[in-house]
């Protein structure tokens, strides 16, 4: 007699997944990971998507040139344009909300499409920031990163500085939940190299290397971050749509750069998604391991 499922066990080739419970104290574990989270882009991230966000607008330049032009723009501090207070919001809210819904995340990848979706205004101005001129007549001051929003907020609305939000969500869906999804296979890839059971659990190390390898792989969406980019960026083009939607801008960077147009600015990206993988996935996974026990 074939076994009744409930609600929370769902067969999947001829498997059983168990939908684990969703501890609130991830809420506490995932409000001390925004600590980590400010750190992890005041250090490696925030350099890594300047660099990212360059190369995809300005698809002519190579990572060299980006790096050259970046410096030229504002020296070191150059390399984190956008970071105070655009990249601390984003960092400051996304670290609580991933470690929550890990759980639901895992359980719904696993049975169902995941919907995860983002607000899009703090990467928007994190691109803008990246790309607006800042080369202004001598005596005349740049108008701050505050300033600028306002002005964008004033004339163009909530949409302004919201441009680009369809993009950010399709490159989030994918996003995460390629980079959970491809750090547990890959986990268990290390598992079977090293003949470690279901239940021993891994090594910092390991876990480390399964962030890695998951946050790399899940750069297979690069062309929606390409799209995102062209879609907020103030880089002056007259090609570009007036009115760009996600269709219209995939046929505009195409017919500019050609298909690999789409994958401009990968590498870079492979670094952020790596270093973000790492810090909420494998050093995510050992802070709630650490939560339990209390």
């Amino acid at each position: 007699m074939a076994q009744s499922l409930t609600r929370e066990d769902v067969e999947i080739h001829n498997a059983y997944v168990k939908r684990k419970r969703t501890p609130w104290r991830n809420l506490a574990v995932g409000a001390g990971m925004n600590i980590f989270q400010v750190a992890k882009v005041t250090s490696l991230g925030q350099p890594m998507e300047v660099v990212k966000t360059h190369v995809a607008a300005h698809r002519e330049d190579s990572i060299r040139d980006a790096m050259q032009k970046t410096w030229r723009r504002g020296g070191f501090l150059g390399f984190y344009q956008g970071l105070i207070p655009w990249a601390w919001i984003e960092a400051s809210t996304k670290g609580a909300i991933l470690i929550l819904t890990s759980t639901e995340v895992e359980y719904y990848s696993k049975t169902h499409s995941l919907t995860y979706l983002t607000t899009g205004m703090t990467t928007c101005m994190k691109t803008v920031e990246v790309t607006r001129t800042k080369n202004i007549q001598s005596g005349q001051q740049v108008p701050g990163t505050i300033a600028t929003f306002v002005g964008i907020l004033r004339t163009k609305g909530i949409r302004g500085v919201n441009k680009g939000v369809n993009a950010v969500a399709m490159r989030q869906i994918t996003g995460w939940s390629s980079r959970i999804g491809i750090s547990r296979m890959a986990e268990g890839w290390i598992r079977s190299l090293t003949a470690k059971p279901q239940g021993q659990k891994l090594s910092m190390g390991e876990k480390i290397a399964a962030s890695t390898i998951g946050g790399a792989l899940s750069c297979w969406n690069q062309p929606f971050e390409v799209i995102r980019v062209e879609m907020q960026s103030l880089k002056a083009d007259p090609t570009r749509p007036t009115n760009p939607t996600m269709v219209s801008t995939l046929k505009h960077v195409i017919n500019e750069s050609g298909p690999r147009g789409l994958f401009r600015g990968v590498v870079p990206r492979i670094g952020v998604a790596a270093w973000a993988t790492i810090c909420m996935v494998g050093f995510g996974d050992k802070a709630k391991e650490l939560a339990n026990k209390i």
